[in-house]
């Protein structure tokens, strides 16, 4: 098996990105989960480290990619609270604890990819409501209200006010789109339509984790690169004119 075959296999991501733009996710993740933790511990002591570990995850998606569609507010926020809400009611009205910690994971994925509000965290979310201990056990529904929603409010404010500091990272990603909105008429007319991508994402039949608009962007820089003379096509293009 070639390398190169070995790397597509495993999955291994070899999209380039610089250095600052990897410590600048460390440093925001470091903020996030500094001021969760806080709060967590103030709410549930010692049994806290289980919901912070599906903030944990969250942190992941708001700052290493903050304009994925998985990274949104309402996945965020909807993915958590709905998944919090399945979770203490399959605790409450399932007695085994293996069935009600697989069905709150299950039914979560499923209401999540329903409500178009898929997010990764929001399964240990679900699971932690039934895993918890006592501590979250004792909460009953208040759990969804406090620890949940107070850290999805946290971790949404330092993500905001955290990636707004960056022109490049801005969140949530339609604040993006609003800043660039105003393109040439090239690049417009260059623009994948709507119906297209919807189409081939119907084709597809998988959730993408790639915005309509990351995916314009991507199609439009590319089709410059093509079009420059630095590229092999430019190159190639500029030789067959002489």
């Amino acid at each position: 098996m070639r390398r190169s075959t070995l790397i597509d296999l495993i999955g291994i991501e070899l999209n380039p990105s610089s250095h600052s733009e990897k410590l600048i996710s460390g440093v925001g993740a470091f903020i996030a989960i500094f001021a969760i933790y806080n709060i967590s511990y103030l709410m549930l002591g010692e049994d806290a480290l289980l919901l912070v570990t599906s903030m944990g995850a969250a942190t992941v998606l708001l700052f290493s990619v903050p304009h994925g569609p998985l990274s949104q507010p309402w996945p965020l926020f909807g993915g958590n609270l709905i998944s919090a809400c399945i979770g203490v009611a399959c605790a409450q009205l399932i007695p085994d604890t293996f069935i009600a910690a697989a069905a709150a994971v299950g039914l979560s994925v499923t209401i999540m990819y329903y409500l178009k509000c898929i997010h990764p965290p929001g399964g240990a979310t679900a699971l932690s409501a039934v895993v918890g201990g006592s501590a979250v056990e004792s909460l009953g529904f208040q759990y969804v209200i406090t620890p949940v929603l107070l850290n999805v409010l946290v971790i949404f404010s330092v993500a905001v006010l955290f990636n707004f500091l960056f022109k490049w990272r801005r969140y949530p990603a339609r604040l993006a789109k609003i800043e660039t909105k105003n393109r040439t008429a090239a690049n417009e007319s260059a623009r994948l339509s709507h119906q297209s991508i919807e189409h081939a994402l119907r084709q597809i039949d998988s959730f993408i984790d790639i915005s309509e608009e990351d995916l314009n962007r991507v199609y439009l820089l590319a089709s410059e690169y093509d079009n420059s003379p630095t590229s092999k096509t430019g190159v190639n293009k500029e030789t067959n004119k002489t």
